[in-house]
């Protein structure tokens, strides 16, 4: 019991922390838990997951008055003129339907491939997927913003990347934030949009696991106590962890750690 209060406090502080950097929350706790506590890579993914219930509710609530206004916004959109009138809304909509499609999809993808993956395979994967991330968010760093016009295009191309995170590896805020930025949009307005658009990327990410094959790894109890400790930390870190984001090139930290996954990878092969 004790053991596995303190495996949730820590895969808690982690996810309460990680999850505002373009690192790949996921793919960090899947790591530390596949390499650390020892557990098979599809248990350490679905665990991952699920954990995102838990910085959901940080989101909804430092983005209250952002949500609120997007609800207040509803009873305005018609299908006729979505994009005209409410341009947020049916961006956030369109591009949630987008990521559920695809999440569920690469869900079922990596659950099959998973599987059938050693140890040391899964860790490696991991560590591409993070260099991929990483590619990608030095190749958005060098666009140049402005544009304010959110485009259903936008909202496809943000809404596929948002699904593919479900993959541990993928960044979800730096591969959203970066489709953003790659389409014209402004650093501050993407990270704003990103994070509004992860509330119920979250929650289905979480509510798919649940779903799927009930909380995993962890005892109930205990996996509420991480649930609730990821929430608490990740609320009272996240503005100051945007911030640090702001200032940080977490491209070279992406690839750094996927580079030293696909090593550790390889050596576990061996």
């Amino acid at each position: 019991m004790e053991d596995s209060l303190a495996l949730a406090l820590v895969v808690g502080l982690l996810q309460g922390i990680f999850e505002w950097l373009p690192i790949s929350s996921e793919g960090q706790i899947t790591l530390y838990l596949t390499v650390v506590e020892g557990l098979p890579g599809v248990v350490a993914t679905r665990f991952s997951l699920f954990l995102h219930l838990g910085t959901a509710l940080s989101a909804t609530a430092y983005y209250r008055r952002e949500v609120a206004t997007v609800v207040r916004s509803i009873p305005e959109w018609r299908p006729t003129s979505a994009v005209e009138r409410t341009p947020e809304v049916t961006f956030l909509a369109v591009a949630t339907l987008v990521s559920g499609v695809v999440g569920v999809a690469a869900y079922a993808t990596v659950e099959g491939a998973v599987s059938t993956l050693s140890g040391g395979a899964f860790v490696a994967l991991v560590g591409v997927l993070l260099i991929a991330t990483g590619v990608l968010q030095r190749t958005a760093a060098g666009t140049v913003g402005g544009r304010e016009t959110l485009t259903l295009a936008d909202a496809l191309l943000v809404g596929a990347m948002q699904g593919l995170a479900v993959l541990p590896g993928v960044s979800r805020s730096g591969s959203t934030t970066g489709a953003l930025l790659l389409r014209g949009h402004d650093g501050p307005e993407s990270f704003r949009l990103s994070f509004l658009l992860s509330i119920p990327a979250a929650i289905g990410a979480g509510a798919l696991v649940v779903a799927d094959e009930g909380i995993p790894a962890l005892a109930p109890e205990t996996a509420l106590v991480a649930l609730a400790v990821s929430a608490l930390v990740g609320y009272l870190t996240i503005d100051a962890l945007m911030r640090v984001v702001e200032r940080v090139a977490f491209w070279g930290v992406c690839v750094g750690l996927g580079a030293l996954a696909v090593v550790g990878g390889a050596l576990l092969l061996v």
